[in-house]
């Protein structure tokens, strides 16, 4: 199963089952170590998954992280659970205590829903204030499912994971300011704005108050033309897609059943209801013939009307299967050719036909 199926699947059973969760330990059960499997490490291996792992600190003994990780008999992460319904916010320090003592570059605090994503990029074995990644299963971004597949187990590269980390943490930060300012814009902000399109040497206090709500309406109608102008090019792309297929649609040659050949097929079957139920007689309209067949079989070919020219004609079948052409001056000749009809079905009767 694709990871992203897999999270998906998860998120609904959260969904599902959260209120029913009350306790801590149900929701390492319910939610976290699902989590942990579908990250490719096994929870029942001893080895791989260590619940309760020892992260004694200095003086104080019988300290244990909820969960280590290790691959290739390293430890490469460890989790600190907490229920669902808490803050995670915290709980950080208390982690960093564990991630100081367990030689490991990343540490994740959850309660089962979101997730948390620690290292050490400000300083050598010291856990950063803030996590580089952080998602809720629940409500999980496409950018969200490509970070957490590095952490598979058969993807995982510690130095991949660490470089990827400052540019995510950084980009979290730059967002951040970004909201800030879309609602309520700084005066420097303002100012880079209002210095480079007001015509005044000086920039006072006056021209930025004006400015501020010049610069959040520009930014405000910016992004919503942006986005209308995504939501015309998707719509705009999909009718073209649609008038494409609506155009080699037309180009398809149609195939139209005349009533002349259906009075024909009415008279073979006419014929043929003496010796076989007319349940077993069918057609099938082609752009070159009108065919009749026996069980629906394009290897019981019956016979084949040929109505559309200006001569019309039946081409009929022996033994052999080899095909003689007839002229029909009506469509009631075809009664004429009534026992090689019939002289057909008894061909395909007692003969064994592969179908």
């Amino acid at each position: 199963m694709e990871l992203q199926t897999a999270l998906k699947t998860l998120a609904d059973k959260i969904e599902q089952l959260k209120n029913q969760i009350e306790t801590e330990e149900s929701t390492k059960h319910a939610f976290i170590l699902p989590f942990i499997n579908l990250l490719g490490y096994d929870s029942f291996n001893p080895t791989e998954v260590v619940p309760e792992y020892t992260a004694d600190i200095g003086l104080k003994k019988g300290e244990k992280v909820d969960y280590a990780i290790f691959l290739n008999e390293q430890p490469i992460l460890i989790i600190e659970c907490k229920h669902w319904k808490e803050d995670l916010k915290a709980h950080c320090s208390q982690l960093a205590r564990y991630f100081h003592v367990t030689q490991t570059r990343f540490a994740v605090l959850t309660n089962g829903i979101e997730y948390q994503f620690f290292t050490d990029l400000e300083e050598a074995n010291k856990m950063d204030d803030k996590p580089f990644l952080e998602c809720t299963l629940t409500q999980l971004k496409e950018n969200n499912i490509q970070e957490l597949a590095k952490f598979h187990k058969s993807r995982f590269d510690v130095d991949q994971i660490v470089d990827n980390a400052s540019h995510l943490k950084y980009l979290k930060e730059i967002k951040k300011i970004i909201q800030e300012q879309l609602q309520q814009p700084a005066p420097d902000f303002v100012k880079f704005f209002a210095t480079r399109v007001h015509s005044g040497k000086r920039i006072t206090e006056r021209i930025v108050e004006e400015f501020s709500e010049l610069v959040q309406k520009a930014f405000a109608q910016t992004l919503s033309e942006r986005v209308h102008d995504r939501l015309n090019a998707a719509l705009n792309k999909e009718a073209e897609q649609q008038q494409e297929e609506e155009s080699i649609e037309e180009e398809k040659p149609k195939i139209i059943t005349t009533e002349e050949e259906l009075e024909g097929f009415r008279i073979v079957v006419a014929i043929l209801r003496r010796k076989i139920p007319t349940t077993r007689i069918t057609y099938r309209d082609t752009q070159s013939y009108f065919g009749i067949l026996l069980d629906n079989n394009n290897r019981k070919p019956i016979c084949r009307l040929h109505l559309d020219g200006t001569k019309k004609y039946i081409s009929l079948f022996d033994a052999q299967k080899n095909v003689s052409k007839q002229l029909l001056h009506t469509i009631d000749a075809i009664y004429n050719f009534e026992n090689i009809l019939l002289q057909t079905i008894d061909y395909y009767e007692t003969t064994t036909v592969t179908s």
